[in-house]
């Protein structure tokens, strides 16, 4: 199996598979391999905080030639997930490579895909009104990566955030940045620029260690060969792994009302409303209030709100208001690499993460 991540996060993907015991763990730049049986992959659907989506590897294999492609793909055993009535949609992506067209790449594949299905069902017409097995490829310097996406709609769609604040944080990165920050069962956090709350809800989900695809449903939660039995199975793990005893709690601030409202909202739709609490406040007001505090946040920035000059400013003030204190950490994101700068002192830590495909930078400060 693969799960697909954002750039930076393979590691933590990586780590997050190993505890729910997958086995052959490895990670490559954007993905992570691993094996496992049915109850594993639908473990990872429902556990997995970094990861973008849950594939089943299906083949890996060189192809410089469509003869090449259409061969090598008839050859896979599709008919071992696909049946005679499901669908079979084909979309993917080739870099660097000799086979560059993508829509010549799909057809070539939908039709390697149908010649092996007819010979293995005795049908000469697919219907594909059944469940959706979707086929994803990537083609990256002529090695061609075979697989069925099991997930549907990407693992980042938690079910809690129909709507975001302009320019949301990406849940899966998130859910990164929380860890990352030291995030525990008794972590106070907060967030003096909340948006949608994101961040917070990420960090209670990850306190609590309450599997992030609880409340939603997958693909492959329509296939014949998977038993409904084993999504009832592994949903009752997750459910008993709940830490419902966990002194988390947390606040949001921002400066924006309507957003307060929002982030009250996915909050509560995210179960986590008697953890983390909401205030309309500025940044200017913020002060590390009791012993222990863990700051996260994703300012507004050049390129996400604000003039460059405008965000700056808000840096200025936080590194007048974010004060050295035994504690406390702060721990902010942001792609301008001035950001120290305008801070007002070195990060004891940073590490690069993507936001999309914007490089940023998580800088840490904690002594």
């Amino acid at each position: 199996m693969a799960a697909p991540c954002l750039l930076g996060l393979e590691g933590l993907a990586a780590g997050e598979l190993r505890r729910m015991d997958a086995e052959n763990v490895a990670a490559e730049n954007g993905r992570v391999l691993f094996e496992g049986d049915e109850n594993m992959l639908v473990r990872a659907n429902l556990g997995c905080r970094y990861s973008e989506r849950i594939c089943i590897v299906m083949g890996r294999f060189n192809a410089y030639t469509f003869d090449e492609l259409f061969e090598k793909t008839k050859a896979l055993p599709w008919e071992r997930w696909i049946g005679k009535a499901d669908a079979f949609p084909v979309k993917g992506s080739s870099l660097n490579s000799k086979l560059h067209s993508v829509p010549d790449c799909q057809k070539i594949i939908k039709k390697a895909v149908v010649e092996r299905l007819k010979s293995k069902y005795s049908l000469s017409w697919f219907e594909e009104t059944g469940a959706l097995h979707q086929i994803q490829f990537l083609i990256m310097k002529d090695n061609v990566l075979m697989m069925l996406d099991t997930s549907g709609a990407g693992l980042h769609k938690r079910g809690y955030r129909p709507n975001g604040a302009i320019a949301p944080i990406k849940e899966t990165l998130a859910a990164a940045i929380a860890d990352i920050a030291f995030v525990r069962s008794y972590s106070h956090v907060i967030d003096p620029c909340c948006g949608s709350g994101t961040i917070l809800i990420e960090s209670a989900m990850k306190a609590l260690n309450i599997a992030p695809g609880l409340r939603r449903t997958f693909s492959a939660e329509n296939w014949r060969t998977i038993s409904p039995k084993v999504w009832q199975e592994e949903r009752k793990r997750a459910q008993d792994l709940i830490k419902r005893d966990a002194e988390f709690s947390a606040c949001g601030y921002d400066i924006d009302g309507s957003v307060i409202d929002l982030a009250r909202d996915n909050a509560y739709k995210a179960g986590m409303s008697k953890r983390i609490r909401f205030e309309r406040r500025d940044i200017a007001d913020f002060k590390p209030d009791g012993e222990k505090g863990v700051v996260v946040c994703n300012p507004p920035y050049g390129e996400r709100l604000l003039d460059v000059e405008s965000a700056r400013k808000i840096y200025r003030t936080m590194g007048e208001r974010f004060e050295r204190r035994q504690g406390w950490s702060y721990a902010i994101i942001t792609p301008d690499e001035e950001f120290e700068k305008h801070f007002g002192r070195k990060c004891d830590k940073e590490r690069k993460l993507y936001n999309g495909m914007l490089q940023c930078r998580l800088y840490m400060y904690f002594k």
